[in-house]
């Protein structure tokens, strides 16, 4: 049996159909009492592996003659999309898989090295199961944690994964709920953590069908993707639970060991308590409840140390930051380039003071921005730990025209600058998937949206976007045309030259 729940607060009759279409039974669901907008149904025969869907009717579309005619929705918490985003929810039952690491108390982020790996050009396979395949190769690097880029469900075979959709389901080109566990649960057996990157900013447009059932967007604030996520208007309470429970979600039914959050300065939320402090609030109940070590990382260009500061000093109390300022001001001195945001670091001085003031930008003029930004990071009481450094990242090769990496621009002595200046700083140091070999081979910007209309929007944006930094023409490569038919991407586990990382332009995601 399985209890089917949802969240459609203006519906006035909802149904789940369970089985697959024409057979497709519908069971109508009734109101939950004591929780408003939330509806329920038990469905007797409903296990593991067993499609669904369910239907709304608001006052528009119920004509009133007792037939559920409406669509059928996949679930806005689908645990399995086997076929797609826009295909039926799965039931997914998480008592099924048989987990080894039982002794698994977690790895504290002070003193990591953590490894940022995209799973679909990771392996020539590009499944999770393939991954896990070069863990051992990861332990003998000394990488304590793997980041792993967004893993979502998003539409089409490839893509980057920041334009998910069913924020539930682990992405099934990948392997699905399965293979994510299983790689999990390898990397726990060698001893690394695994962290994954999670979008609580935006949704991507392409089988999103959220804003069907509720005030999941608001026009109250916009952002570079259109409506923002509603977390402080009108009916935001239940959209801060779908992302809190999304959370801890990831943490406590796949074993993750931390989650890094994409961009937080996208979100909007003027209420009292801010909802990264309600996430780190969950996240550090959840660690207590479970027994091992949980964190959060949070992605922001905000220059804002609040993140990180302890919730008794009036901050968020997340765990740790990225430090864009960190590899901006090592990049643009050892490339010497100053086009885009470069424009505001090169020197040595500024190397220096990220090395040892964290942001360049501490409440000082930004160039690049034509204003004042950022504020001072108290380095008595904050430790360097809580933010992470890097010469290279999947934003600062990906989103260079032709995806190229530090090898592109540096000979091999002054690559070792680089790493050594990563290794050797204060901050907890991160690697970018193949930058252990020198991978010369190009990481691109890709997606594989089906909708024509939308690829054409995504192609016209990045050379848009481009051009701010100079770059326009053939060097802007088309991220929806492969290099070639049937390109996927690939990586070596060898010192050749078939680098981790190796992406060709497009294609393989």
């Amino acid at each position: 049996m399985t209890r089917f729940g949802v969240w459609a607060p203006d519906a006035c009759r909802a149904a789940v159909a369970t089985g697959a279409p024409p057979d497709a039974v519908r069971h109508p669901m009734s109101r939950l009492p004591g929780r408003p907008g939330w509806w329920s149904t038990d469905v007797p025969d409903a296990a593991h592996g067993t499609d669904y869907g369910f239907v709304l009717h608001d006052n528009d579309n119920d004509d009133g003659d007792g037939n559920d005619d409406g669509e059928t929705l996949p679930d806005p918490r689908s645990p399995w999309q086997p076929n797609g985003v826009h295909g039926p929810s799965r039931v997914y039952d998480h008592d099924r898989f048989a987990w080894t690491d039982a002794g698994w108390r977690g790895r504290p982020l002070p003193g990591s090295v953590l490894y940022e790996l995209h799973v679909g050009t990771f392996t020539p396979e590009g499944t999770f199961d393939a991954a896990a395949e070069r863990l051992d190769h990861l332990v003998s690097l000394g990488i304590d944690a793997v980041e792993l880029l967004p893993v979502a469900s998003f539409p089409g075979d490839h893509g980057w994964g920041y334009d998910g959709v069913h924020l539930w389901a682990p992405h099934e080109p990948y392997g699905g709920p399965d293979g994510l566990k299983r790689f999990v649960d390898a990397a726990h057996a060698r001893g690394v953590a695994v962290v994954l990157d999670v979008v609580y900013n935006h949704l991507g447009p392409d089988g999103n069908r959220l804003a069907s059932y509720g005030p999941y967007f608001t026009g109250a604030h916009t952002t570079p993707w259109g409506d923002a996520v509603n977390f402080d208007q009108d009916g935001s309470d239940e959209v801060r639970a779908f992302v809190v429970q999304n959370a801890l979600m990831w943490l406590r039914d796949y074993h993750l060991d931390g989650l890094r959050l994409d961009a937080v300065h996208a979100i909007t939320d003027h209420r009292a308590v801010h909802i990264l402090e309600e996430l780190a609030v969950a996240v550090a109940g959840l660690s207590a409840h479970l027994g091992r070590a949980l964190f959060l990382i949070a992605e922001s260009d905000l220059n804002d140390p609040r993140l990180v500061t302890s919730r008794e000093a009036g901050g968020y109390g997340l765990d740790a930051q990225w430090s864009d300022d960190f590899h901006h001001a090592l990049h643009a001195a050892l490339t010497g380039e100053r086009q885009g945001y470069y424009c505001d670091f090169g020197s040595l001085e500024t190397l220096k003071k990220a090395l040892t003031k964290v942001f360049v930008h501490d409440g000082t003029m930004s160039n690049y921005r034509g204003r004042h930004h950022g504020r001072p990071v108290d380095v008595r009481t904050t430790p360097a730990h809580r933010f992470l450094g890097f010469l290279q990242n999947h934003d600062q090769v990906g989103n260079r025209a032709s995806g190229d990496r530090i090898s592109a621009t540096l000979d091999v002595p002054m690559q070792k600058v680089g790493a050594a200046l990563l290794l050797l700083a204060p901050y907890t140091p991160m690697l970018f998937m193949g930058e252990e070999w020198g991978a010369t081979t190009p990481w691109c910007y890709f997606t594989d949206h089906v909708d024509p209309d939308l690829g054409r929007a995504v192609s016209e944006g990045r050379r848009r976007e481009f051009a701010r930094h100079g770059w326009t023409g053939d060097g802007v490569p088309d991220p929806q045309r492969p290099r070639r038919s049937g390109a996927r991407c690939s990586i070596g586990a060898n010192r050749t030259k078939s680098p981790i990382g190796n992406c060709s332009t497009g294609t393989g995601r």
